[in-house]
């Protein structure tokens, strides 16, 4: 398990088809690379009085709220980390135009996953000449690439234009990039690769993980348990930061920087408080206001811990102590690709600890090879349903997930509303009960509860989960990971305190129905969330559970499997695919995946759907256990 952080990652994203030259200059460190790219001819839709494009080399579609939904080509290249990206330039050639008799497709806006589907949008007041107003866009970020650190540029090119006034399009048959770029004077190592696994939890549930430090130990993973109050101490590296969440990713940089950590697992949730919560092991909230929520948990904060430039990465880059911000007057700029693979346990007591860490050990010493592990379950159903809309969003994600397990030995079990398989909770329990290795869940939930729709009825809800059936789940030691569409299923902030904190605040209006809900209504007070609940069970349940900490978001009709939060959900079955077996490394290849595709910084959507996409789980955990 020793490896280090070293080395140099020349470039990189090899494209089929495209050449490649390197060129020095005056500075030996300065390169200059070119790759091409040829298109094919694009593909019209007449649908619904509107035109469809699509291009078979599209990796997404641009579908910024009240615009044209038109295809987008990425290209991602990964270079040295600290290495200075001078130039990028991008010449199309081979330019075409075509007369389209209807107008383009409009981009609707993003859903909640807790609402109903709206009309499509109006194209803004002020009218396009010609969209994409730009050929081409890019942004550049710091992560981990395997076992180094790299730069990332993501190189967004749009073939297809559209001149709204006359109905034509404009698209080219080639492109060529230019990047130009400046080396690194020297490659950052590591001192030590001492511990590869860091455990952080508070000194009363130290005894409880000493069994697990012992298994991964075994498993050949060199691991570190450190309390909450040794970081406070500085016993291992000196304390610094404005606050206890600060000083842990401090804490977490250092241990980066110095032993090598790659994976970060948090033990402990929520620790009472009333007016102000308290936590067994400190929290980030996000300060992204998209005015269906002001703040949400974010963990993906203590993992990002490097910017572009090679600077701590502190989530407040106007250093007004308000983190990860973006409103209508103020917004932080993030880097948000994670240096280190984090996951949370949120246990709020020692029996919790206990149950949790015996799940751990039992899964990776017995799930390998067993016949159980690899079968997929999809739960979903029409998730915005409309009855001009044939796209049954839920299953189509679903769907597209077990296509990247297909060829890897899987079978699925599909329970979907439109086939009659998925009628209730029972439907649910009986297949879980039988053992999984993944269940997908697609379609809306809140804290307490997941559900969707039957096709084309959004007037009907079909039930899946409730916290009160995940007793119900006695699959034993056939547990599987669990990735959940939805909203708040992992919002691990859920206390019982919610409701005496409510009570004081507004009284006996607290439980009142209001028009859009009372904040009773929410269940943010149930004693564990959804996606903890499952976790935590002790006699089945799920090993692990992805899923949003704050409102989820998704693109309804036939664009749903390439943004928002349906892409992001089975692009982590891709990272599983593409060869990333350890559950924390998949699941931040995901996120890397997603922000590749869609800058984070460029639409305060795509932001939150990247910072509440949380693992409740053991990042280290070897998916489908260790060979015996």
């Amino acid at each position: 398990m020793k490896k280090s952080l070293a080395g140099v990652i020349v470039a990189v994203f090899i494209i089929s088809g495209c050449g490649a030259v390197a060129s020095s200059f005056t500075d030996p460190r300065i390169v200059e690379k070119t790759d091409t790219l040829s298109f094919s001819s694009v593909r019209l839709l007449e649908e619904n009085g509107y035109t469809s494009v699509d291009l078979s080399e599209a990796t997404s579609y641009l579908t910024t709220q009240g615009s044209y939904i038109l295809p987008v080509v990425t290209r991602v290249y990964t270079f040295p980390f600290k290495t200075k990206i001078t130039d990028v330039v991008v010449s199309f050639t081979e330019t075409q135009e075509k007369t389209i008799s209807k107008p383009l497709k409009l981009a609707p806006s993003p859903i909640a996953d807790d609402t109903e589907r709206p009309s499509l949008a109006s194209v803004r007041s002020t009218s396009f000449k010609i969209y994409p107003e730009q050929s081409y866009s890019y942004h550049i970020a710091a992560g981990r690439e395997g076992d180094n650190l790299a730069t990332f540029l993501a190189i967004h090119l749009y073939p297809v234009h559209y001149l709204p006034s006359d109905n034509i399009l404009r698209y080219a048959k080639n492109a060529k990039i230019t990047i130009t770029y400046l080396l690194p004077e020297t490659q950052s190592t590591t001192t030590s690769d001492q511990y590869e696994l860091l455990i952080i939890a508070p000194e009363a549930f130290s005894e409880a993980l000493q069994p697990l430090v012992t298994h991964k130990i075994n498993k050949g993973m060199t691991t570190k348990l450190v309390t909450s109050n040794e970081i406070c101490n500085s016993v291992f590296f000196p304390a610094e930061g404005r606050d206890c969440a600060e000083e842990m990713k401090y804490f977490i940089k250092n241990a980066f920087d110095q032993w090598g950590t790659k994976y970060v697992l948090l033990v402990g949730g929520r620790n009472g408080g009333i007016m102000q919560e308290k936590w067994w092991i400190p929290v980030r909230y996000s300060l992204l206001n998209d005015d269906g929520e002001g703040s949400y948990l974010t963990d993906l904060y203590f993992a990002d811990l490097y910017d572009a430039d090679g600077n701590f990465s502190s989530w407040d880059s106007n250093n007004n102590s308000i983190f990860a911000e973006w409103t209508t007057t103020a917004k932080d700029v993030l880097d948000m690709y994670p240096e280190v693979y984090v996951g949370r346990l949120p246990c709020t007591s020692v029996s919790q600890v206990k149950t949790i860490a015996e799940k751990i050990i039992n899964y990776e010493t017995t799930t390998y090879g067993t016949e159980w592990f690899k079968k997929f379950v999809g739960v979903a159903g029409d998730t915005y349903p409309a009855p001009d809309d044939p796209y049954y969003e839920g299953e189509l994600a679903t769907n597209a997930s077990f296509q990247q397990l297909q060829d890897l030995g899987f079978d699925a079990s599909m329970l979907w509303t439109s086939n009659g398989r998925f009628t209730g909770p029972d439907s649910v329990i009986d297949e879980i009960n039988n053992g999984c290795g993944f269940v997908h869940f697609s379609g809306h939930g809140n804290p307490a509860s997941w559900s969707t729709h039957p096709p084309k009825n959004e007037s009907v809800w079909v039930n899946g989960l409730q916290v009160k059936h995940m007793s119900q789940l006695v699959n034993g030691k056939k547990q599987p990971i669990v990735i959940v569409g939805g909203c708040h299923n992992a919002q691990f902030n859920t206390s019982l305190m919610n409701i005496i904190k409510g009570v004081l605040e507004d009284g006996l209006s607290y439980f009142e129905w209001k028009t859009s809900l009372g904040d009773f209504w929410y269940v943010e007070w149930i004693p564990r969330c959804w996606g903890w609940s499952m976790t935590s069970q002790s006699k089945g349940g799920a090993i692990a559970v992805i899923a949003n900490t704050g409102l989820g978001y998704g693109e309804p009709g036939a664009d749903t499997l390439t943004e928002r939060g349906r892409h992001l959900e089975w692009l982590f079955f891709k990272a599983y695919h593409d060869g990333k077996d350890n559950l924390g490394e998949t699941h931040g290849v995901d996120l890397m995946y997603y922000m590749n595709e869609h800058p984070p910084m460029e639409d305060q959507v795509d932001c939150k759907i990247v910072q509440e996409w949380a693992l409740l789980g053991d990042p280290s955990l070897m998916i489908g256990g260790y060979p015996s």
